[in-house]
């Protein structure tokens, strides 16, 4: 069984890190039930294990986390929807590539659900969607923007930390960082292109997108 919680309100980011690492722990030893953990979090920044200093360009903006997930730096905060995925691989199949699969395919399941078309592109982590309305970049081609990013660790295939998606956060508060290290794309959210969506929204539609990727039978 996998719990849903949705935590309102903004929630301390050293708080949900506790709280994910003691429910993995749990779940390890079998005392609790997986775990899907909505949230929004107060702005801030978090280097992932990947994370190169010269990518934090505004260090005095907002508060530093390190963060022990993979990737480089990305950034929290009121309109985006945190989604902190506590499951067990153990019962799931020991296979982090598919695992990271898994969960590109339930964001882009997700944002189809607004008719928005998510893409991964190799190479670049997150999900990705075309702006063909904006100048191409200048290494040709159609602009793109980042609308959601993906970041996990595992502790005895347990996995914590998860995905974020731009539902309408402020999105130059983007600006204090290269966003996962690629500066050539710009970032996104829903609301940007133009669909009047809401966290209640993006709450139902991760929930009906999971169970069609992580348990089709259920």
């Amino acid at each position: 069984m996998v719990e849903w919680k949705i935590t309102d309100g903004l929630t301390d980011y050293a708080d949900a890190v506790r709280l994910m690492e003691a429910r993995a722990d749990a779940i390890s030893a079998g005392d609790a039930d997986e775990l899907i953990w909505l949230v929004e979090h107060p702005p801030l920044y978090t280097a992932g294990t990947s994370a190169k200093r010269d990518d934090l360009l505004d260090p005095d903006r907002f508060p530093v986390y390190d963060s022990k997930r993979g990737g480089q730096y990305t950034y929290h905060g009121p309109g985006q929807r945190v989604v902190y995925v506590m499951l067990d691989l153990n019962k799931r199949g020991r296979d982090i590539r598919q695992f990271v699969k898994s969960l590109e395919t339930w964001v882009i399941e997700t944002l189809a659900t607004f008719n928005v078309k998510g893409e991964i592109r190799e190479g670049r982590v997150g999900v990705w969607v075309e702006r063909p309305e904006k100048p191409a970049p200048i290494t040709g081609g159609v602009a793109e923007d980042k609308i959601a990013a993906i970041g996990i660790r595992l502790k005895k295939w347990v996995s914590y930390h998860g995905i974020s998606i731009n539902v309408d956060p402020h999105l130059d508060h983007f600006d204090g960082i290269v966003p996962c290290g690629i500066s050539t794309f710009g970032v996104t959210s829903l609301v940007d292109l133009g669909l009047p969506v809401t966290m209640d929204d993006v709450d139902t539609a991760l929930q009906t997108a999971f169970h069609t990727v992580f348990d089709p039978k259920g």
